[in-house]
């Protein structure tokens, strides 16, 4: 049986990582929920720590997909861009509030010609990171039809959506701050969370990827929570169900036995 290496020390979470912009979050609030936190100190988190969660990262050709996943895998940046073809991941492991937790990043080819392949690979994702080029409004037009693609082979009520520019490093003051109002009236129409980043500088790149961890942990504990609690509440149900019956059944005989 093969042990998996310790948690390396730049990626561990003791607190909930702050969002981008108030405007577009999926939560504003300033820490893990209670339930959470109580969980992990009492290391009731079932299989959370065992099971790698699938995110796969969506967007156009060229919007600089791989080139944010390894800047935060590998904390580097190639400018020989090479166009992914088909679909490639990397897993990434963290140790949020004392648990350990991995991540799959699927970095998905943009090009028209492999759509096919790569949506055969959107099944099982918990999160889905869209991302468009802060310089290039066209895009940022495309994240719906990326997300639709996505939502196709996916469970809407229990995924996380990102919405995320790249190239930020590229834009003017003033072009940036038309861009961010579109993408985040974008990202408030499809439930998604904004984040602006730069691969090249790597601004914003390990916090967002940090706040991706920290959301996917704790949606994944609630749901381990909520599940545990219906098994106790069904055993309860069975026991009170099962043991009327036999009262009931011995009621009946009761009287057999006597005549």
């Amino acid at each position: 049986m093969s042990v998996l290496p310790p948690v390396r020390r730049d990626r561990v979470i003791p607190q909930l990582p702050q969002c981008f912009s108030k405007e577009a979050a999926l939560h504003t609030k300033d820490s893990f929920d209670g339930k959470v936190k109580t969980a992990c100190q009492e290391q009731r988190t079932g299989t959370v720590g065992f099971k790698i969660s699938k995110v796969i990262v969506v967007g156009d050709l060229a919007v600089g997909k791989t080139c944010l996943i390894n800047r935060f895998c590998k904390d580097a940046f190639d400018k020989n861009y090479k166009a992914t073809i088909g679909v490639d991941f990397e897993m990434e492991r963290f140790e949020v509030l004392g648990v350990p937790f991995s991540l799959q990043l699927w970095d998905t080819a943009g090009q028209e010609r492999f759509k096919c392949i790569a949506s055969t690979y959107y099944r099982g994702a918990q999160a889905i990171i869209i991302v468009f080029d802060l310089n290039d409004i066209a895009s940022l037009e495309h994240a719906k039809q990326w997300l639709e693609d996505a939502m196709k082979e996916n469970d809407p009520t229990s995924v996380l959506l990102f919405l995320v520019g790249t190239k930020k490093d590229l834009s003017s003051p003033a072009q940036y701050s038309l861009m961010e109002e579109d993408a985040i009236k974008t990202a408030k129409e499809i439930n998604a969370e904004y984040w602006a980043v730069s691969a090249l500088t790597g601004e914003n790149v390990t916090e967002f990827f940090f706040r991706v961890a920290s959301l996917t942990f704790e949606a994944n504990v609630l749901a381990e929570l909520e599940k545990t609690g219906a098994r106790r509440i069904g055993d309860v149900v069975r026991i009170t169900s099962n043991s009327n019956n036999v009262y009931t059944t011995s009621k009946k005989k009761q009287p057999n036995c006597c005549h």
